[in-house]
C-alpha cells in the first residue's frame, strides 16, 4: 500500500464518476426527448454504476489509511487532510484529484437534480391525464351540488 496504489484508486473513482456523468447524461436525453420506453434501463445502468462506485469508494478508503499512516495523518483522514501531510509532489496531484473530484460531483449533482425534476414534472403530467379520464370532474352547480360533466372523446397518446 502507497501513494501511487492510492493515486490509482482515486483515478479508477474519476473514471466512474464519469462515466455516472455519462449515464445521467443519457437518462436526461431520454427524458426530454420522451422516450420513457427506454428509461428503466438507463435507470438500471446508472445503479450498476453507482454500486461500482461505491466499491471503489471503499478501496480507496483502504489505500488512504495506508498512506496516512505513513504520512502521520489521523486514520480515516479524508483526502483534504491527507494533502496537508502529503510530501511534494502528492500534494500537488493529490490537490488536483481533489479538484476533479469535486467537480465531477457538483456536475452529477445538477444532472441528478434536473432528471428528478424532468421525472416530477412527467408523473405530474400522467396524474393529471388520469384524472381527466374518469366522468366525474368535481365541479360544482350554482347550488354548490356536485355535478359530473359528460365524458366526450379522449385522446391518449400511448408513446409516452
Amino acid at each position: 500500500m502507497g501513494v501511487q496504489e492510492l493515486s490509482a484508486a482515486i483515478w479508477h473513482q474519476r473514471n466512474l464518476l464519469e462515466l455516472l456523468l455519462f449515464k445521467l447524461t443519457e437518462e436526461q436525453l431520454l427524458l426530454t426527448a420522451g422516450r420513457t420506453d427506454w428509461l428503466a434501463n438507463a435507470t438500471r445502468e446508472v445503479e450498476q454504476v453507482v454500486e461500482r462506485l461505491y466499491e471503489s469508494g471503499l478501496a480507496r478508503d483502504v489505500e488512504a489509511a495506508g498512506v496516512a499512516g505513513q504520512w502521520g495523518a489521523a486514520d480515516g483522514s479524508s483526502l483534504r487532510e491527507l494533502i496537508q501531510h502529503a510530501p511534494p509532489p502528492w500534494d500537488e496531484v493529490l490537490s488536483e484529484h481533489l479538484t476533479a473530484l469535486t467537480t465531477l460531483t457538483t456536475r452529477i449533482r445538477d444532472l441528478r437534480d434536473a432528471n428528478a425534476q424532468f421525472l416530477r414534472a412527467g408523473l405530474r403530467a400522467a396524474q393529471e391525464t388520469l384524472a381527466g379520464l374518469d366522468g366525474a370532474t368535481g365541479t360544482y352547480d350554482s347550488h354548490g351540488a356536485s355535478r359530473a360533466e359528460p365524458v366526450g372523446a379522449r385522446l391518449v397518446d400511448k408513446r409516452l
